[in-house]
Order: C-alpha cells, then structure tokens, then sequence
C-alpha cells in the first residue's frame, strides 16, 4: 500500500478510534494519524497472527475489514498511549 492510503487509512482509524475512545485524547490531527497508522499495523500483525498463527509485521489493506482491524488498533494504541502519558495522583 503506497504512503498515501497509508495516511488515508490512518486518518480515517485515528478518527474513529478517538471518537469511540472515552475520555478527552489531545494529539491534534498529525497525532491522529500516527495513532491511526500504529493503530492499523497492530490491528494487521493481531489479524494475521489471529488467522495463520504467525506474528509477521502486516497491515490490513484499504477495505471495510481493514478499517475495523485498524480501528480496534488504533484503540488499542489509544489506550496504551494514556497509560504511558497519564501522570498518577499519588
């Protein structure tokens, strides 16, 4: 897939994937498309690891499937990065 569906599918899972996400995410549009791209290679490695058994670094192509893969990445990607930049009460 070339760099442009690339930023297309990122920006299309970070949107998403941030308006399904609760909470308040900061991370402007640029933020949004990284999260969406981590977002959609974890989705594609979990899919094929899901599907053949094997981890390979894999990314889900510019398809309905594809956006629900890079979706649930990107939310998972959300999630972790709240965890690594979210700053403790205590």
């Amino acid at each position: 897939m070339n760099i442009l569906a690339w930023i297309a599918l990122g920006l299309i899972a970070g949107a998403i994937a941030k308006a399904i996400y609760p909470g308040r995410q900061g991370g402007g549009i640029l933020g949004t498309i990284l999260l969406g791209i981590i977002g959609a290679f974890v989705g594609g490695s979990l899919g094929v690891f899901f599907s053949t058994g094997t981890l390979t670094l894999a990314a889900p192509g510019l398809s309905i499937s594809g956006v629900v893969l890079a979706v649930l990445g990107a939310i998972v990607a959300i999630f972790l990065w709240n965890l690594l930049t979210s700053r403790s009460a205590a």
